[in-house]
């Protein structure tokens, strides 16, 4: 009897494969292609919202996957124009997980895009990135600094929550080690 196969199943278990298999050995979690932000483990999270070459090898894994453009080990031999788009994501995929981390530690409103599939984010990148953009998070009422927040112009608020990023990964880090 000949077996049917599904190649839209086929292609998102080739993807997820690609994009997660390093993740899976890296930090022993299981993911799949729904695996979105908010479904990362606090380590994990912890760890890709660290600058540094470490994290970054982590991203170029996951991105280089889903693109289908190689290793992470082999960026360095792509053509400058995907070396640019592999970093650029990377740049986005960091400030969500940042973003992400705040809204744990409820200093964040709702993040309106953490429930989007990584792989997705990746692959729609340029029109999520205009998304985020066009609707970037907002600081929680409950937030000390808010009143301050509130006051300011549009583009001032982002530059206010983009200060906070330091203080949210050392007290993000601080709330693990408990």
């Amino acid at each position: 009897m000949t077996k049917v196969v599904d190649l839209d199943d086929y292609r998102t278990k080739a993807v997820e494969q690609r994009a997660f298999g390093p993740w899976q050995k890296r930090f022993g979690e299981t993911y799949d292609a729904t695996t979105c932000l908010s479904d990362l483990s606090d380590q994990t999270l912890y760890f890709l919202a660290q600058p540094g070459e470490k994290s970054a090898l982590a991203y170029y894994e996951v991105i280089m996957g889903i693109l289908d453009l190689g290793p992470a080990t082999k960026f360095n031999y792509l053509a400058s124009e995907q070396q640019m788009q592999v970093v650029d994501i990377h740049l986005f995929l960091a400030d969500q997980m940042r973003f992400e981390i705040m809204r744990r530690l409820k200093w964040l409103a709702a993040l309106p895009y953490r429930n989007i599939g990584m792989i997705a984010m990746v692959q729609a990148f340029e029109k999520m990135r205009t998304r985020c953009e066009e609707n970037p998070p907002g600081l929680a009422p409950t937030h000390p600094g808010h009143a301050t927040y509130q006051k300011l112009a549009p583009g001032d608020k982002m530059v206010f929550i983009r200060q906070m990023l330091r203080d949210a990964l050392e007290a993000f880090g601080n709330r693990l080690k408990k």
